[in-house]
């Protein structure tokens, strides 16, 4: 059977005292009630449902996915005749045996901890009846993979004490209560669902007889086995249990949390001040304990705050609820968040050091050593956004339900209730999420994903100075590393979406350039400049760098879209700005009606039955609504995988993926594919459509095996740091490119010889160092320039400005003059305007001059331009110099690059010219015979080119006068008073160069004679 993801279900279990203490204490008719030690009763797992043959022989398990199981096994040596039923009612058994129970759990459900959670303040018998109460568990395994669960407790008369009376004064008649636990097991957080789901097994054992009781709450968790699960999206799951409709929500994104929980409890718990403190807490990875009278409230708040930080994963220990006897846990010396009952608050701080208690009755935070924290906290501008933003939540729902009149229907109010929460939650979430985003808004502009690099020298740079502490402890942290490695693995999450979302809308138009470096912005929409302070000179460091060769046009966008916005702290944002989005419509499929006993036939027809309800929507859904066909396709090729119709689960499969590939469950289908037999594979080879989504998934297997073999090990992320040592070229290149400054490796070549003096070829630390931190200036002064939208209008589109000068005097008026990598323009002062000065291709001369000024001398750079009449000259004083090299770099590359236009335009036409010619050149040769002929046309034009080929010398002379002729036509391209090419490496030895030449004399001197 094909492999099935996690249902609903994983186990119910049963926990409370067992039979034998509560006859002892029945007996002993001691005026106290102890505590009594919790067992394990009952544990009911999946499959529920099996297949019979005819021999009444029961085959696999039917309806549910496989499961490694083991044995918990429970065996008790007893000598008394008789045993006591939790009721007090007693049963004869022969005397002096023992009883074996071998109870079967699935294989990673750890039973030995978990009647302690069921009662963490301990098991006690009571005197009179109490209310039930609910609390909620979070269990990790090793690998980090959480299971949860929802506990009910509630309380059963036990046994009457049957007391003599005496006649002066004695004491009635009292009933005993015993508590028991009911704690369902899941996979998934279904925190409200869960909960509803005990309230309506609870109404079931109030009117059930005891005998009964185990029965009743199997059949129960038969019930909840058989629900499917929603796909992500805007479709709902329901199913009845009486009296309640419950409902399992779905989580808005395949890689996004499922929230089935109040989120705005922290809200009314906390103060917003108190909420930033303890979030602060939080990413910092302190010891952190929660308290509270309430167990439900431990574990509904830390789920809430962990929610509140995603797309960022909390990855030390977790125990949101410590029994009584589970407090040695809070001496663990690592990092940890925990929960406990606060009447221990008082002695944990007395006991324990360096601990964050939060008191969530109370609302407030403070140290195990102080009655205060003083911690670095949230950054400003991120906390001020959030704070504006909390402000303006509702988060009392009777006041948006003031106007309605009384509800007569109780699913009715609770799907209004639900509604509402729905709405609320997601505003929470829009907010936590804004408060993430401004926090790190910007580490992808210092991640290098090739070496897996974080400059975290340079992000700290870029922080204001009151927030560098936190940002110092925060990027030590593990769920901060995390967090790094999705980045580096361009994981498109809530994080990449939300921070896109926020960008400025003219930035998002021009981040569709292919230059890496991102273009400089007007205003922003806010009226706000993007402005650095003095003291934070350095606050763009990374967003710009010499231009990648090899950077595909994916990573060009990406690395804009993340550093052309980052400063947030500048800009004062409304409370409700960017995060309004249409409410989204949210359908709900109902399930059938559950099937009375647990039985093959009646189960196989109530799947039947969902089907053809999965159908009746598909029917009903309209074409243009894909997104809710590709849920009912999900669901109804789940349900058919079930049942084993694996041709029609494939049919449904192959219909999603043409109308929503995201929630495309490929593991399944794989499973699914893996376990068909040959009569069902011959049917399906049939069907087209099955026929090549079966080849798909063979070919997506095969290409995941290649990539497992070729992918290599992921490695943990790198803090940069400048060299220590001196480096050699391979170490140049690596440190290099992990710095950030350039990727492709000719560029760092020519810059390692630029380095490089003497034959010496290393470049030291100091060096390195010193001109790293040019190279951020510079960067850094060419990101901080703010053109007007009038300068951004006449710029090609990937075109920004590399240097920008001090304002001067020049020929065509007073400003700065701006250089990019197509042309030269002047800014003018004043009133803000565009001059342009030249196109790099159309220089012709640049030099250094001087401009008379009084007595004085003012240095000065004279460019000639053609077409124009007058030079244009500007005072550039201390920079002439700096600037008189920058533009002739620059004038040579644009010559070489289209020089190398002109070459890959000629090549057909000079391939043709060639062929011409030589049938021209063996035409000549009358002499030559038929044998030298067929040679000569089998041959290739790259050995004609070749002077030192053996062949006879009248098969030359043709060649050599072409090729004479292409290379006077080619030095007539570089003008005589042109720049000089010789940084430009010539991939030729000069000593072969020479030997060439002189062979090209001899050869035309011998054809001459």
């Amino acid at each position: 059977m094909a492999a099935l993801p996690s249902g609903l279900l994983e186990a119910c279990v049963v926990v409370g005292a067992s039979s034998d203490k509560l006859r002892d204490i029945y007996q002993s008719r001691s005026n106290e009630l102890p505590l009594l030690e919790a067992e394990v009763l009952q544990v009911h797992a999946p499959p529920f449902v099996s297949k019979e043959t005819n021999s009444s022989q029961v085959i696999a398990p039917a309806f549910s996915r496989v499961q490694k199981r083991r044995s918990f096994i429970r065996k008790k040596k007893r000598d008394r005749s008789t045993d006591t039923l939790p009721n007090g009612d007693s049963v004869s058994r022969p005397e002096g045996t023992s009883t074996t129970e071998d109870i079967s759990v699935p294989k990673d459900l750890d039973l030995i901890a978990l009647p302690q959670l069921c009662f963490p303040g301990g098991l006690q018998l009571a005197s009179e009846l109490r209310d039930d109460s609910y609390h909620y568990l979070v269990f990790t395994d090793l690998f980090g993979n959480r299971t949860h669960g929802v506990v009910v407790q509630y309380y059963r008369a036990v046994q009457s004490f049957h007391e003599s009376l005496t006649q002066n004064g004695g004491r009635p008649r009292t009933r005993l209560y015993a508590a028991f636990a009911v704690c369902i097991i899941s996979k998934f957080p279904f925190y409200n669902a869960l909960r509803d789901c005990l309230s309506c097994l609870l109404v079931q054992l109030r009117t059930s007889r005891q005998g009964d009781f185990e029965e009743t709450v199997k059949e129960f968790s038969a019930k909840l086995s058989l629900v499917p699960l929603p796909p992500p999206g805007s479709l709902h799951v329901s199913f009845s249990l009486r009296p309640l409709q419950v409902v399992l929500p779905s989580r808005e994104d395949p890689d996004g949390p499922l929230v089935d929980m109040d989120l705005h409890l922290p809200l009314l718990c906390f103060s917003h001040t108190v909420l930033l403190q303890v979030l602060s807490c939080l990413l910092q990875e302190h010891r952190m304990v929660f308290f509270s009278s309430d167990w439900s409230k431990l574990t509904l708040v830390a789920e809430s705050l962990l929610l509140y930080l995603q797309p960022l994963s909390w990855q030390q220990p977790y125990v949101p609820v410590l029994a009584r006897g589970m407090l040695d846990f809070l001496m663990a010396p690592t990092a940890f968040l925990m929960g406990c009952h606060i009447s221990h608050l008082e002695d944990v701080a007395a006991e324990t050091e360096d601990l964050i208690l939060v008191n969530i009755d109370d609302g407030i935070i403070q140290s195990s050593w102080s009655d205060t924290v003083d911690l670095p906290s949230i950054p400003v501008a991120a906390a001020e956004s959030f704070l504006s933003r909390a402000e303006c939540l509702q988060i009392h729902y009777d006041l948006d339900t003031c106007h309605t009149g009384a509800a007569t229907d109780v699913n009715a109010v609770r799907f209004q209730r639900r509604d509402w929460q729905r709405r609320l939650n997601t505003q929470i979430q829009n907010i936590a999420l804004e408060l993430v985003v401004n926090t790190f808004r910007g580490v992808q502009d210092f991640l290098n994903h090739q070496h897996r690099v974080f400059n975290s020298e340079e992000f700290l740079r870029t922080r204001e100075p009151g927030d560098q502490l936190f940002y110092k402890k925060v990027l030590e942290t593990h769920i901060f590393h995390s967090f790094l490695r999705d980045r580096l693995n361009r994981k498109l999450d809530a994080f990449s979406r939300m921070e896109q979302k926020t960008l400025n809308l003219s930035h998002r138009n021009r981040a569709m350039t292919e230059s890496p470096r991102p273009p400089l912005m007007p205003k922003t929409r806010s009226g706000f400049r993007n402005h650095t302070s003095p003291n934070q000179k350095l606050s763009k460091r990374l967003g710009a760098s010499l231009p990648n060769l090899d950077q595909p046009l994916n990573d060009a966008m990406a690395s804009f879209v993340f550093s052309s916005h980052r400063a947030p702290a500048a800009q004062k944002m409304s409370p409700d700005a960017g995060l309004k989005s249409p409410p989204k419509v949210v359908r709900v499929f109902r399930l059938p009606e559950f099937p009375p006993p647990l039985s093959y036939h009646y189960v196989k027809n109530y799947y039947s039955d969902m089907v053809a309800a999965l159908g009746k929507a598909l029917n009903a859904t309209p074409p243009d609504d894909s997104a809710l066909l590709a849920r009912y396709h999900y669901l109804r090729g789940l349900v058919n995988t079930v049942s084993n119709r694996r041709l029609d689960a494939l049919e449904d499969f192959q219909s999603l993926y043409k109308t929503d590939a995201e929630i495309f469950p490929s593991e399944m289908v794989k499973s699914l594919v893996d376990s068909m037999p040959n009569a069902e594979r011959i049917q399906a080879e049939k069907r087209p459509e099955i026929k090549g989504l079966i080849g798909r998934v063979i070919r997506d297997q095969e290409r995941e095996r290649e990539g497992q073999e070729n992918r290599p090990e992921e490695a943990a992320v790198k803090h940069f740091q400048l060299p220590k040592k001196f480096l050699h070229l391979e170490e140049f290149v690596k440190c290099v490119q992990e710095s950030g400054i350039v990727k492709d490796q000719g560029t760092i070549l020519r810059l390692f010889d630029a380095l490089t003096v003497g034959h010496q070829k290393q470049v030291g630390p100091d060096l390195f160092k010193d001109f790293y931190t040019i190279w951020k200036e510079t960067e850094a002064e060419a990101q901080e320039v703010c053109l007007p939208a009038s300068v951004l209008e006449r710029m090609e589109t990937g075109e920004s400005v590399f240097k920008l000068s001090s304002s001067v005097k020049t020929s065509r008026g007073v400003g700065k003059i701006a250089m990019t990598q197509r042309r030269l323009f002047l800014l003018t002062d004043g009133r803000p305007g565009y001059v342009e000065v030249a196109q790099y291709r159309d220089l012709e001369e640049v030099k250094v001059s001087s401009s008379p000024f009084l007595l004085l001398k003012i240095p000065s750079l004279k460019l000639r331009v053609k077409g124009k009449r007058e030079p244009f000259e500007a005072n550039l004083k201390a920079e002439t110099e700096l600037w008189n090299l920058m533009i002739k770099e620059m004038w040579a590359g644009r010559l070489i690059a289209d020089q190398h236009k002109i070459r890959s335009q000629e090549v057909e036409a000079f391939s043709k010219h060639f062929k011409d010619v030589r049938d021209g050149c063996l035409s000549m040769w009358e002499g030559t015979d038929s044998r030298s002929l067929s040679e000569t046309n089998a041959l290739s034009t790259n050995q004609y080119l070749l002077f030192d080929w053996h062949r006879p010398l009248q098969h030359k002379p043709a060649v050599i006068r072409t090729l004479t002729h292409r290379g006077s036509t080619q030095n007539a391209l570089v003008t005589p008073n042109g720049p000089s090419l010789h940084h430009i490496s010539d991939p030729q030895p000069a000593a072969e160069r020479n030997q060439r030449k002189r062979h090209h004399h001899h050869t035309c001197g011998c054809q001459r004679n």
